[in-house]
């Protein structure tokens, strides 16, 4: 059924010759389609199908939003999948999928080459937040709560207690602005040449399904858990430095900044487990559950250490 319905948006003399799954994602099943074309040559699209039970249910919504975010960036500086078509019901397909266009370069998780890509990042995601859509998208959500944060085994109960007291708090006041809302290495293609990271370069963007409206601050601390728990803490603090340094705009007050920065890696402590397990299968076999949560633990702590 949903081989069919590419078929269908296809163009004339034009035919699937290969599939190949994409690594990497969480929430849904990501293939590469090859597409041989009337001259002989081939071209590739992408297809996002949610299929797993536990998404199916808020499919539709992720879909809409995602295909709303790619319409809107194809008007913009910011490189972005285009969409092909949409099929967010699986009214044709076998599961809510979403069909787009194939960007060059592939997510980089590895240590070497860091310092160069950080501030590619930050600059990055300065031109996502300099997007003005027409139409506003929905507020962002919080993705955790005081009372369901996971305190990891053997973490500083002193400091996390104080951060989830943080977030108890109501959210600041803030400036808005259009949020990828999961910014992350992850997420952002690179072109790096062989032995050559101070040659690399973006080549897009991708994953637009939590895309939405709120605090620079999110998107920023988002990203700044990834690095976190991937290279070290150090990295996520770096990394909101990198995002000022490039022309973006943070909270000005010290306990606002705070609010943001916490929430994000309390919301992470409740999928340690699924996260490390992606990048495990990515290519980071020494990032095992406990040693993500050590350095969430290590993260978190320095958060609230640099507060006093």
């Amino acid at each position: 059924m949903t081989l069919a319905w590419v078929q269908r948006h296809l163009s004339t003399g034009e035919r699937i010759v290969g599939t190949e799954a994409l690594h990497g994602g969480i929430t849904a099943d990501v293939r590469r389609l090859t597409i041989g074309t009337r001259d002989g040559g081939t071209r590739d699209l992408v297809l996002r199908s949610f299929v797993d039970p536990s998404s199916v249910e808020r499919a539709e919504e992720w879909l809409n939003r995602e295909a709303d975010a790619l319409a809107l960036l194809a008007g913009t500086d910011v490189t972005a999948p285009g969409l092909v078509a949409v099929d967010p019901t699986a009214a044709h397909c076998e599961y809510p999928s979403l069909l787009m266009t194939h960007l060059a370069g592939r997510p980089v998780l590895d240590d070497e080459g860091l310092e160069t890509r950080v501030p590619l990042l930050a600059r990055q995601l300065v031109a996502i937040h300099a997007v003005r859509p027409a139409e506003r998208p929905r507020e962002y959500e919080a993705l955790t709560t005081a009372d369901t944060v996971v305190v990891p085994k053997g973490a500083d109960t002193t400091a996390w207690a104080a951060a989830i007291d943080v977030i108890r708090r109501p959210a600041p006041r803030y400036e808005g602005r259009f949020l990828h809302r999961d910014f992350q290495p992850g997420n952002v293609l690179f072109d790096v040449p062989p032995a050559k990271s101070a040659g690399a370069r973006i080549t897009g963007v991708v994953d637009w399904a939590a895309s939405s409206w709120g605090p620079a601050d999110l998107d920023v601390a988002h990203c700044s858990t990834n690095l976190a728990l991937l290279h070290g803490p150090a990295w996520g603090q770096r990394f909101a430095e990198a995002y000022e340094e490039a022309g973006g705009v943070l909270a000005a007050a010290a306990g606002e900044r705070l609010y943001w920065q916490v929430r994000d890696p309390l919301a992470c402590s409740e999928e340690v487990q699924v996260v490390a397990r992606a990048w495990r299968d990515a290519g980071r076999a020494e990032l095992t559950t406990q040693a993500v949560e050590e350095r969430l633990d290590a993260y978190v702590t320095g958060l609230m250490d640099a507060l006093g």
